[in-house]
């Protein structure tokens, strides 16, 4: 398995606890969290039960048949209650055994008492015995949030750990391409994003084109269908929210920038972009630094191939459908570097991120993110595309990222100084850059008398 070496060092943590544990677990579909949970079931004592959309009676069979085998190693019959099952358990759960349910929303949809069901076998019951680990885990992330740890559910504040499984970086995602350029990975990043399943979609063996074409622009393929159903499985009112995601791919990013694009109203468009945000797809973002209420607040798309869908497949599926696979992917990537403009920051702070983890700044960052803002200095309106300020807001770095054919110009290396002068309480300023095609001799030659670091797309992979 690829990556998620942190998760399953915590995951093996709780299960060596000399104590009842009860974990949480949670993230967006196709993240990869039962692939997760059965690599650390094979090497522990785990009952490992896949909730299915059935009945309850048919879910609390399979249940029985589950439990039974693991500890009897035959199955008598279908319990009569979720009580009885869970009773069941505490009395055989002899020596540390993990009970992973997963999908446990499909369980309490069918029926909801379960909650208060398990509520009482962990306050009378699972909370005496040491050797119980119980996992549940779900894909809608609203349901978790609110159904399972929220201030109304019988199980709040119940859980001892709680685990949100996120994407993948550009990093972790890269060790599905060995065959790939380090460019070719960045491209590919800002294609698919971080979600193994589309990572595992294409084709390490075929030219990113090549799976462009196959894999996502051709129709009835699994990447081509995924947005749209993945929207489906989640959300009603569809045709909303794939215009509002429609309306942030094309640029508008102000809840009435977004509300006049699709003529709906300024408050059903809130709403639905608080949902959007629950399930992980949108970002509310602030200026690197500044209250999350500012009013400089915008909208982006969270998830790298959602943006990429919508950019290029949503709007011009009937149009690709004449065009053909091959010559479409051609047209798509004659634009990408307009796409991968924003998603190459993306990249740029993830590392700065994983700098920051190996303590290889100059400093731990509090905050990092892309600024942009008024510049007193330029009395003009001006922007950072990657800011790290430190906890005391004396310390920041200041990083430019440049996805350009062209080694970078000395202009370029001037706008980010005078973009630092919009931080005249910054007293220690520390200046990266990014660039796709290396430098201009110019910058190298200021970069060495300023002690500025000058970075390639080799050095994001040199970690």
């Amino acid at each position: 398995m690829i990556g998620r070496n942190e998760e399953l060092n915590y995951l093996q943590e709780l299960y060596q606890n000399n104590n009842f544990e009860y974990l949480v677990m949670y993230g967006r579909r196709r993240v990869g969290k039962t692939t997760l949970l059965q690599e650390f079931a094979k090497n522990t004592n785990s009952i490992f039960f896949p909730a299915r959309e059935k009945n309850d009676s048919l879910n609390l069979e399979d249940f029985s048949k589950v439990i039974q085998l693991f500890f009897d190693k035959q199955y008598i019959a279908a319990f009569q209650s979720w009580e009885a099952a869970f009773d069941y358990i505490h009395a055989k759960a002899d020596k540390r055994t993990t009970i992973i349910i997963d999908e446990f929303p499909y369980i309490i949809e069918e029926n909801p008492t379960v909650k208060s069901i398990l509520q009482h076998a962990i306050d009378h019951n699972f909370k005496k015995n040491n050797n119980i680990f119980l996992v549940l885990c779900g894909s809608s992330v609203s349901m978790m949030e609110n159904e399972i740890m929220g201030s109304k559910s019988p199980l709040h504040d119940r859980q001892t750990a709680t685990l949100e499984v996120k994407p993948f970086n550009y990093y972790e995602s890269s060790l599905f391409f060995e065959n790939y350029s380090n460019e070719d990975k960045c491209l590919v990043y800002g294609i698919l994003g971080g979600i193994p399943r589309y990572l595992e979609a294409f084709d390490n063996s075929k030219t990113i084109i090549q799976n462009l074409a196959n894999r996502i622009i051709r129709n009835g393929s699994y990447l081509n269908e995924e947005p749209e159903n993945l929207l489906k499985a989640e959300l009603r009112d569809t045709n909303v929210y794939n215009s509002i995601l429609s309306a942030i791919s094309s640029g508008k990013n102000r809840i009435t920038e977004i509300a006049d694009f699709i003529h709906e109203d300024r408050m059903k468009v809130s709403k639905y972009l608080n949902v959007l945000q629950t399930l992980r797809l949108v970002d509310k973002k602030v200026p690197c630094g500044e209250n999350e209420q500012s009013k400089k607040s915008i909208y982006v798309i969270a998830d790298n191939f959602m943006k990429f869908w919508f950019r290029y497949e949503f709007s011009n599926n009937a149009y690709y459908a004449l065009l053909g696979p091959n010559d479409a992917a051609q047209e798509i990537m004659n634009d990408i570097s307009n796409l991968m403009g924003d998603a190459f920051e993306g990249i740029c702070r993830e590392y700065l991120i994983i700098q920051a983890k190996k303590k290889k700044l100059p400093f731990i960052p509090y905050v990092i993110d892309k600024w942009w803002g008024n510049n007193q200095y330029l009395k003009a309106q001006d922007d950072v595309d990657v800011l790290a300020i430190d906890k005391t807001g004396k310390k920041a770095i200041f990083m430019e990222c440049k996805y350009t054919s062209k080694p970078m110009p000395y202009e370029e290396y001037e706008d980010l100084m005078n973009a630092a002068k919009a931080f005249p309480n910054v007293k220690e300023k520390y200046f990266y850059f990014v660039s796709k095609s290396g430098y201009a001799d110019s910058v190298v030659r200021q970069a060495k008398l300023d002690g500025t670091i000058l970075l390639t797309i080799a050095d994001l992979f040199d970690i």
